[in-house]
């Protein structure tokens, strides 16, 4: 379809300016023209190129962004707006979002640091697992289709009008939630795979799409978290892992062959972020992370990551290893993954709230058999124990580490009583928080880390204290954004031949104690 004038109309819509003509789709700046009220945010139209040398998928694709789009919401995603008739003039009108896309940083990653990557990494992880929930996988992630919003006072653009001598490069990572753009290859669990059944081919961008995908396996969200590694790698190195492979066998290559260690072309980037890239970056996908959440999860807490010779290494993958590689590779039969949901659910964050003081023996035994059904026999599953503590507490010594001494005591606790789940291929980490406000404190933990169920106690006042007072635990019950389970104490220590355990004040103040808990 050739261009739209600027001023023409279009079912309603006025063609404003042309914003961006690409090979698949131009887009445009519109407005409303028939008296409609503004909907208080720019728009933008798509309308993909339908030249007669134009291929296939550029329809197809947009018959898919348009079913897609519609039943995403959130902000993570354009607001949609309008479509038009396929048969007609076929266009899509979304939300026009004005920023920039992390192809700004990709450009400047020598400047990055590994707070900032990991920073970026969040938010892309974030805005995936957000994707994922809703049934659906992007399956084109890259730093063109990944974008922040604009700061007030960059509204108009990168450095519009400056001199980039005397003016420096703006690498601030904006406050707010990472867009994704352009769903034209994705998959919705609820949608014929239009794709898949018409084109009948690998699809995808060939720098950043994923092992399975080039034997035409659609719809595994750990295809995103591949995608999300290549554009990690990026931002570490300023190199592509796989190159710009232009040919079917050199986009398969990934299937046996690892990246150059993103240490090798900077050595001061730390091993932990190495770690996360190269899992990511695994040429199966059950050896990467099991969820966006599990990658969000890391990059939020890095003191937490157990760093493997995988995050240390500075040498690239020896020819035999490659080559033994290849030679499974040539064998494998990838299998069809489970609805994104159900991918989901086999792989929650539990979260464990642990009383700081005054609770029961009886108590902390139930919270770890309750932990311990919660996690179950969900491989990948992941368990953050967590304990809030007031502020004053840490401030209470004059000893000037008297912070520091605080919460290496209570996480030594924690550490103590995680032991005894021994639960084998469940991550666990511990976590202390500081607050004067015990259930917003776990409830934002529970937001900020895609926690799937928090298990803590239930309280012990009675029910007619309870209608007086809204106890932690129905606050908690209350505003979580997930399934809270509450626990009462069950240890029969009658059976326990009256062996005397110590209370939870005692581990507190001792951490090193060998009591069991």
């Amino acid at each position: 379809m050739k261009l739209l004038q600027d001023g023409s109309t279009l079912d309603g819509f006025r063609i404003d300016s042309c914003l961006h003509s690409g090979g698949m789709a131009h887009i445009y700046r519109v407005s409303y023209a028939d008296g409609r009220a503004d909907p208080g945010f720019p728009m933008a139209m798509k309308v993909p190129r339908m030249a007669s040398g134009d291929g296939a998928e550029n329809i197809v694709g947009f018959e898919v962004e348009c079913n897609i789009l519609q039943a995403l919401s959130g902000p993570h995603v354009p607001r949609f707006i309008a479509a038009g008739d396929l048969q007609r003039v076929p266009y899509l009108v979304m939300e026009y979002v004005q920023g920039r896309t992390l192809q700004h940083w990709v450009e400047h990653h020598a400047a990055l640091d590994g707070a900032m990557i990991a920073t970026l990494g969040i938010g892309m992880a974030q805005a995936a697992h957000a994707l994922h929930r809703q049934h659906a996988v992007h399956l084109d992630l890259k730093p063109d289709n990944l974008l922040l919003r604009s700061s007030a006072a960059a509204r108009h653009g990168p450095d519009a009008g400056a001199d980039a001598n005397a003016k420096p490069v703006d690498l601030t990572v904006p406050a707010g939630p990472m867009l994704l753009l352009d769903f034209g290859l994705s998959f919705h669990a609820h949608y014929p795979d239009l794709l898949a059944e018409q084109l009948r081919k690998a699809v995808g961008s060939p720098a950043w799409i994923a092992p399975e995908q080039v034997v035409g396996v659609r719809g595994d969200l750990r295809s995103d978290i591949f995608a999300i590694g290549v554009v990690l790698y990026q931002l570490c190195t300023g190199h592509l892992p796989f190159g710009s492979p232009r040919t079917p066998a050199g986009v398969r290559q990934r299937l046996w062959v690892d990246p150059v260690p993103p240490r090798s072309y900077r050595p001061e980037l730390p091993p932990w972020l190495q770690e996360v890239v190269m899992r990511c970056l695994e040429p199966e996908a059950a050896r990467r992370y099991p969820s966006a959440a599990h990658l969000a999860f890391d990059l939020a807490h890095p003191a937490q990551i157990a760093v493997s010779a995988r995050g240390h290494n500075t040498q690239p993958t020896s020819f035999w290893t490659h080559t033994k590689r290849w030679l499974k590779a040539a064998g494998m039969h990838y299998q069809a993954s489970p609805l994104v949901s159900e991918q989901i659910s086999q792989v929650p964050i539990v979260m464990v709230a642990l009383p700081y003081e005054n609770a029961s023996d009886a108590t902390l035994y139930s919270l770890r058999e309750a932990a311990a059904r919660s996690l179950g026999i969900r491989p990948g599953a992941r368990l953050a124990c967590v304990t809030v503590i007031p502020d004053s507490l840490s401030n209470s010594s004059v000893d000037a580490q008297s912070e520091t001494s605080v919460q290496r005591r209570y996480l030594a606790w924690l550490h103590e009583w995680a032991r005894a789940l021994n639960h084998p291929g469940h991550q666990t980490s511990c976590h202390v928080l500081e607050s004067g406000n015990v259930a917003q404190a776990l409830i934002d933990y529970a937001v900020g880390n895609q926690v799937h169920m928090i298990v803590m106690g239930a309280a012990t006042h009675g029910l007619k204290t309870q209608r007086l007072i809204a106890t932690v635990p129905l606050k908690v019950a209350m505003a979580a954004p997930c399934t809270v389970i509450l626990v009462k104490q069950g240890l029969p220590f009658a059976h326990l031949g009256g062996m005397a355990l110590a209370s939870v004040q005692g581990i507190a103040s001792e951490p090193n104690a060998s009591a069991p808990i």
